[in-house]
C-alpha cells in the first residue's frame, strides 16, 4: 500500500520518514570512517602491506562520487521508495561480500557495491524530504537528519578499533546487516513513493565522460603507490581523465539537459567555493586514512587505543559547529577561509613531529586543534559555495558539490598514499625508522598542499556575507 504524504502536514507526521533518512545517513557516514582503524588488521589478514590498503577507501568514495549525479534522475524515474530500498539492499549485499573477502581485489570490488548503495542513501532521502516536508519546516527536518551524520564519524574509528581488537575486522561490515534489514522494512512502511512531476531526460553521454574521467584520474593517483603502474601509464591516465572532463564541459555547453549546466559557474562564490573545496581537501581529507596508520604502524598503538586517540578530533569538530557561524559573521568568509586554511595546513603538518615516546597529551592537543579548525573549514566552505545559488540552480549545484566532495576525498587518500609510498621507497633502507620518516614527510607534504590552497579563497569578494539558505554545515 503506497503512502501519500502532503506538504501541509506538520513535521511530526513525518517523524518515521525523518528517522529512516537519518539512519541511512548514519550508515553512510559510519562506514566511511569505521574502516580506517581496521586497515592494518585487514592487511595482515589478506597478506598485504598496511601502507598499500588505500584502494579499500578510494573504491568506496569514488563509487559514491560517480553515482551521486544519477541519484536524482533514478529517483524521478523509478520512485524514491524503490531507489532507497534498492540502495539499502546494495549496501547490505556489499557489506556481506566485504566480510567474506579473501583477497584485496575481492574486498575492493565489494566496496564498490557497498559504495553504490551508500551513494543513494543521503541524496534520495534528502530529495524526498524536499518534496514532502513544508519549506517552513525543511531546515528543522534537515537538522534532525544531520545529527546521526555527525555521530557516525564520532564513533566510527573507536568502534572499528574495538571490533578489530576484541572480535575480527569482518564485524565492521557485518554490523550493517541487521541495521540494513530493519531499514528495508522501515522503507516499505515510511518512505513515500515520490517521483518527479515532469519526466526529464538523462544525459548519458555526459555522465559517461564525467564518470570515466574521474576514474582515470583516481587510478592515475593510485597507480604509482598500489597498482604498480609505470610512469608513462600514469601520465596517459591523467591526460585521458582530464580530456574526458574537459570534453564533458564542452558537451554540457551544447546540450539542452546537461547533468550540470555551465551556468552554475556564473555564480562567482560557487566557482571559488567548489575549487577551494577540491584543492584544500586534497590535504585535509587524507587525515582519517593516515592517522590510524601512523598510530598503529609506527607508534605501535593497539586498534582500540588508536580509535580512542582520534576521538578528540571528532568532539572538537562537533563543538566548533556552534562557534562557526559567529566567527564567519564577524570576520567574513574571505578572512576566515584564508586564515583557517593556513591553520588546517599547519595542523596537518604538525603530526610530522609524532614519534615513539611522543607525549600523549601533546598528541591529543594536536587532535583537538585539527578537529576544530577542520570543522570550521568545512562549515565555511560548504556555506559559501551554496549560498549564492538561486532556486533554479540549487538542485544541480548541490549535486555537483556533493560529487566534488566525494571525489576530493577519494583523490586525497590516493594522493597521500602515493606520497607515502614515494617517501617509503626513499627511506626504505632505514627499516622501521624509515617507515616513520616516510609518515613524517607525508604529513609535512600534505600540510603544504593545504596551505597552498589558501590562495584560492583570497579571490573571494572581501565582503562576502553569510547566506541564510545554505546551512549544510552539519553534514561534516
Amino acid at each position: 500500500m503506497k503512502k501519500t504524504v502532503t506538504a501541509d502536514k506538520p513535521i511530526g507526521t513525518h517523524t518515521p520518514l525523518l528517522w529512516l533518512v537519518a539512519v541511512g545517513f548514519f550508515m553512510q557516514t559510519l562506514d566511511g570512517t569505521i574502516i580506517n582503524t581496521a586497515l592494518p588488521a585487514m592487511a595482515r589478514s589478506l597478506g598485504e602491506s598496511p601502507l598499500r590498503m588505500q584502494s579499500v577507501v578510494v573504491a568506496y568514495s569514488l563509487t559514491m562520487a560517480m553515482l551521486i549525479p544519477a541519484s536524482g534522475w533514478l529517483a524521478d524515474r523509478f520512485g524514491t521508495r524503490r531507489v532507497f530500498f534498492g540502495a539499502i539492499i546494495l549496501f547490505v549485499l556489499g557489506s556481506v561480500l566485504c566480510s567474506a573477502s579473501k583477497s584485496l581485489g575481492m574486498l575492493v570490488a565489494s566496496r564498490v557495491i557497498q559504495g553504490a548503495g551508500g551513494a543513494m542513501l543521503l541524496p534520495v532521502g534528502r530529495l524526498t524530504l524536499m518534496r514532502v516536508v513544508p519549506r517552513t519546516e525543511f531546515l528543522q527536518a534537515m537538522s534532525f537528519v544531520a545529527i546521526p551524520g555527525l555521530v557516525g564519524p564520532l564513533i566510527g574509528p573507536t568502534l572499528g578499533g574495538w571490533l578489530v581488537q576484541y572480535a575480527t575486522w569482518h564485524w565492521i561490515f557485518l554490523i550493517n546487516v541487521p541495521v540494513g534489514l530493519i531499514g528495508c522494512a522501515a522503507t516499505l512502511w515510511a518512505m513515500p513513493d515520490v517521483r518527479g512531476v515532469t519526466r526529464r531526460g538523462f544525459d548519458l553521454a555526459g555522465y559517461v565522460m564525467l564518470a570515466c574521467g574521474m576514474v582515470a584520474i583516481s587510478l592515475a593517483l593510485d597507480g604509482l603507490s598500489e597498482l604498480g603502474l609505470r610512469q608513462i601509464t600514469v601520465l596517459v591516465l591523467l591526460v585521458f581523465g582530464f580530456a574526458l572532463i574537459t570534453g564533458y564541459w564542452l558537451h554540457a555547453a551544447r546540450t539542452d539537459e546537461p547533468l550540470f549546466p555551465p551556468t552554475l559557474f556564473k555564480v562567482y562564490t560557487y566557482s571559488i567555493g567548489l575549487l577551494g573545496n577540491l584543492f584544500s581537501r586534497l590535504g585535509s581529507s587524507c587525515m582519517p586514512f593516515l592517522l590510524p596508520l601512523l598510530l598503529q604502524v609506527s607508534l605501535d598503538y593497539s586498534p582500540l587505543r588508536a580509535g580512542m586517540t582520534l576521538l578528540p578530533s571528532a568532539i572538537a569538530g562537533m563543538l566548533m559547529k556552534r562557534a562557526a557561524t559567529p566567527l564567519i559573521l564577524r570576520w567574513g568568509y574571505r578572512r576566515v577561509l584564508v586564515l583557517n586554511t593556513l591553520l588546517v595546513g599547519l595542523a596537518t603538518a604538525s603530526f610530522s613531529a609524532a614519534a615513539p615516546g611522543y607525549p600523549t597529551l601533546a598528541l591529543l592537543a594536536q587532535m583537538l586543534i585539527f578537529g576544530a579548525v577542520n570543522s570550521l573549514q568545512f562549515t565555511a566552505m560548504n556555506t559559501v559555495t551554496l549560498a549564492g545559488l538561486d532556486a533554479s540552480g540549487a538542485s544541480a549545484g548541490n549535486s555537483l558539490f556533493s560529487m566534488m566532495q566525494m571525489l576530493a576525498m577519494s583523490m586525497a587518500v590516493a594522493a597521500a598514499a602515493s606520497v607515502l609510498a614515494g617517501y617509503h621507497d626513499i627511506f626504505r633502507a632505514q627499516g622501521a625508522s624509515g617507515t616513520l620518516h616516510a609518515f613524517q614527510a607525508t604529513f609535512a607534504t600534505m600540510g603544504l598542499v593545504t596551505i597552498a590552497s589558501a590562495l584560492i579563497f583570497w579571490f573571494l569578494p572581501p565582503k562576502t556575507a553569510m547566506g541564510t539558505g545554505a546551512d549544510i554545515s552539519a553534514r561534516e
